[in-house]
């Protein structure tokens, strides 16, 4: 599989109020919602997880932090095995290790990951040196400043993902695989804000970047879509989620934004209006019950051949410093019918109960049953969350 393909597939949620000691429970979901079963992984306290096929064995194996997860064909055994890979820095709370993003960057045809932390301020990738448990050597791409996290994007167009960390009040810029072992880097912008999307915004197939205060369009021709960037002011999403999404939700071929709020409730979606050559954005409210929608994903769970918004609140974003940091833990599903979305809850209650998101998370076929399964790190430990259809 490519690296973009399987960018394009990496995501996360949860299920049931089920305790998280327990390594393997029963489905439970209410009548015409997904259900899925809840895996215990680890306790670790790593906050980002991706899939690779570490051991080559065809099953798919999970990454966080310093170990990779072996899958096994006997679900209850998968992800048992674990093997040392690293030794991620942790400050106070924190490891500094906030992406797990696949990606072959010395072409060895094995797939490495590419992380960036914020005390540490770097951008690195971890060498992929195979299955046996010897420590994956880490490489600095940049010093880049404090990376809130990172994500993969198709920024030029070529067909192969870029590298692109979000950086509060540090300039945008995103880093493009030259050639093996070299990234060159790509300045965008002079600043950002906490949050970050990609997606094409007026419609003339080149994508663009949403920030804080407004998204940049991407100024570039056919030749090159490098060469400039302009920024429009029209709206202040806040403190917001990485990503940010970027689709038309109501079908007027116009695309809208979906937005969480990282350190504070709320989640909503801006509907970009046109009128007279003027755009203009209307604010929707899909929850604002919830807070710490840090993370989310765009992706069809419930095989209606149709996208769901993922996400759930982030366990301990700011060591409980932030508005809302002694609510119950969320993770959920939301459905959206053309009009409104829906909120179906799969994890929901204490730590250990509910499920929290962490700040990267990941969506994959583990058993190749069709259904995109769920994997999803945190403060409160490493879970699978199977997929088991309607």
């Amino acid at each position: 599989m490519k690296p973009s393909s399987l960018i394009a597939s990496i995501c996360v949620i949860a299920v049931g109020l089920l305790s998280a000691s327990t390594s393997s429970n029963p489905p439970i979901a209410a009548p015409r919602e997904v259900r899925f079963s809840r895996h215990f992984v680890a306790a670790e306290s790593y906050e980002s997880v991706g899939v690779i096929d570490v051991n080559k064995d065809g099953r798919p194996d999970l990454v966080s932090g310093d170990f990779w997860y072996e899958n096994a064909e006997d679900r209850k055994n998968s992800f048992r095995r674990r093997k040392l890979i690293g030794d991620q820095k942790r400050y106070d709370q924190y490891y500094d290790d906030f992406s797990t993003i696949p990606l072959d960057v010395d072409a060895d045809g094995d797939l490495d990951v590419v992380t960036g932390g914020y005390w540490g301020g770097s951008l690195r990738w971890l060498e992929n040196t195979g299955a046996d448990g010897k420590p994956w050597p880490v490489h600095e791409v940049a010093v880049v400043g404090n990376t809130e996290t990172t994500r993969a994007w198709d920024v030029d167009g070529d067909g192969k993902i870029e590298i692109v960390p979000n950086n509060p009040g540090k300039p945008l810029k995103y880093f493009t695989l030259e050639k093996p072992n070299t990234f060159r880097q790509v300045n965008v912008a002079p600043t950002q804000g906490h949050g970050l999307g990609f997606g094409d915004i007026n419609g003339d197939g080149k994508g663009d970047f949403i920030v804080t205060k407004g998204w940049l369009e991407n100024m570039g021709d056919e030749s090159d879509r490098r060469t400039g960037w302009e920024l429009h002011e029209e709206f202040d999403i806040g403190v917001a989620s990485v990503p940010v999404i970027v689709t038309d939700l109501n079908g007027d071929k116009r695309n809208d934004i979906i937005v969480g709020q990282g350190h504070g409730y709320g989640l909503h979606w801006y509907e970009q209006q046109m009128q007279d050559g003027r755009r203009s954005w209307i604010k929707h409210v899909i929850d604002e019950k919830n807070s710490q929608y840090h993370c989310m994903e765009w992706a069809d769970i419930d095989g209606d051949k149709r996208p769901d918004l993922i996400t759930g609140k982030r366990f301990r974003a700011h060591n409980d410093t932030d508005p809302g940091c002694y609510d119950e833990v969320g993770l959920y599903y939301f459905t959206w019918d053309g009009r409104e979305f829906t909120k179906h809850t799969i994890a929901y209650g204490p730590a250990g109960v509910g499920k929290g998101t962490g700040i990267y998370f990941a969506l994959a076929d583990l058993r190749k049953t069709g259904r995109p399964d769920i994997i999803v790190a945190g403060k409160d430990g490493l879970s699978v969350f199977f997929n088991e259809g309607q």
